[in-house]
């Protein structure tokens, strides 16, 4: 059954490779996308904010091919769609903004039609587009996700995060393609680097399971691909080895960059210091930046209630951050 009404979605952002969790580990964090989705009598797109300037408000819109692959899975007609968006999502930033808005049209486009289709498969269509599962599926189940693709199938397991654990964001003022980040990647590693990684991955994996805070920093430290990247961000090598000097459980390049990411104990008292350091060490490289203290968002994709007469912007007034 189709909901003429339509359907509003708040989708989070996500952090992904998780130092040495590289296309595995992904989080969820309290930064946001909103998106509604109606039928209408001919496409249209409200896009607001500054995060979505520049995209396309016509059918070659990302939002409106992922609804109507979820339409096709279905087997159901609906080519013309009104759609508002609103995003404080960063765009190409690390901070998984292509996976939030994945996730949000299909789990709106799915909402609208009755919910056929189940969380797993919008979860393999979502990997499927984004080629990889940490960032959607963070945004998809919410909390820290450790997830497999094999092409075909992604399967994943939630862990809840620690009830003490914060998130400092360092976003640099200059755009870094997941592609150009790939790029640099080589094409084959040693076997001690492959060891070095499954070993912190597990070790990272246990420790934010059980709450062991205190191995962070070892976990996090990573061969396969924070190395080859660090030439992309300037001043990331020193910020990965001497964050946690100043405040940090640990660090890590956030998805492809060139956002860094530092785990924080909130029952630390560093915070400013914490700051202040990766700001100094990234102007000192002349690149400005800007910080943002956030959590682990420990709910996915989730649905908002329509008030009749209330426009999106209007319900999300307050939520946006400054």
């Amino acid at each position: 059954m189709i909901r003429n009404e339509g359907v509003r979605v708040k989708v989070p952002a996500s952090t992904a490779n998780l130092g040495p969790g590289f296309d595995t580990l992904g989080m969820a964090l309290t930064l946001y996308a909103w998106i509604e989705m109606k039928p209408a009598e001919a496409t249209v797109f409200h896009l607001h904010g500054e995060n979505l300037d520049g995209l396309p408000t016509d059918k070659s819109n990302l939002l409106y091919k992922v609804a109507q692959s979820v339409f096709d899975e279905a087997g159901v007609s609906l080519p013309e769609l009104e759609i508002t968006m609103y995003s404080d999502i960063p765009l190409t930033r690390g901070l998984g903004s292509s996976a939030s808005a994945i996730v949000g049209a299909l789990y709106a486009a799915n909402l609208l039609i009755g919910s056929p289709l189940s969380l797993g498969r919008l979860f393999n269509m979502a990997t499927a587009l984004e080629h990889h599962p940490d960032n959607v599926g963070a945004s998809l189940y919410g909390g820290i996700i450790t997830a497999v693709w094999d092409g075909a199938h992604a399967e994943a397991l939630r862990i809840e995060p620690p009830e003490q654990l914060d998130v400092l964001v360092a976003i640099p003022d200059f755009q870094l393609s997941t592609s150009k980040a790939r790029e640099v990647l080589p094409k084959q590693i040693g076997m001690s680097d492959a060891v070095y990684n499954i070993s912190r991955a597990s070790l990272l994996t246990a420790a934010l399971t059980m709450g062991r805070l205190d191995l962070i920093k070892d976990a996090m430290r990573d061969r396969l691909h924070q190395p080859y990247r660090a030439s992309l961000v300037p001043g990331m090598g020193r910020i990965l080895e001497e964050a946690t000097e100043h405040g940090a459980l640990g660090t890590a390049l956030s998805g492809a960059g060139p956002t860094l990411l530092a785990l924080v104990d909130r029952t630390d008292n560093q915070g400013e210091e914490l700051r202040s350091f990766l700001l100094g060490v990234l102007g000192n490289e002349g690149i400005t930046a800007r910080t943002l203290w956030l959590k682990p968002c420990t709910h996915g994709v989730t649905e908002l209630t329509i008030i009749k007469g209330s426009s999106l912007l209007d319900m999300i007034k307050g939520e946006v951050k400054a």
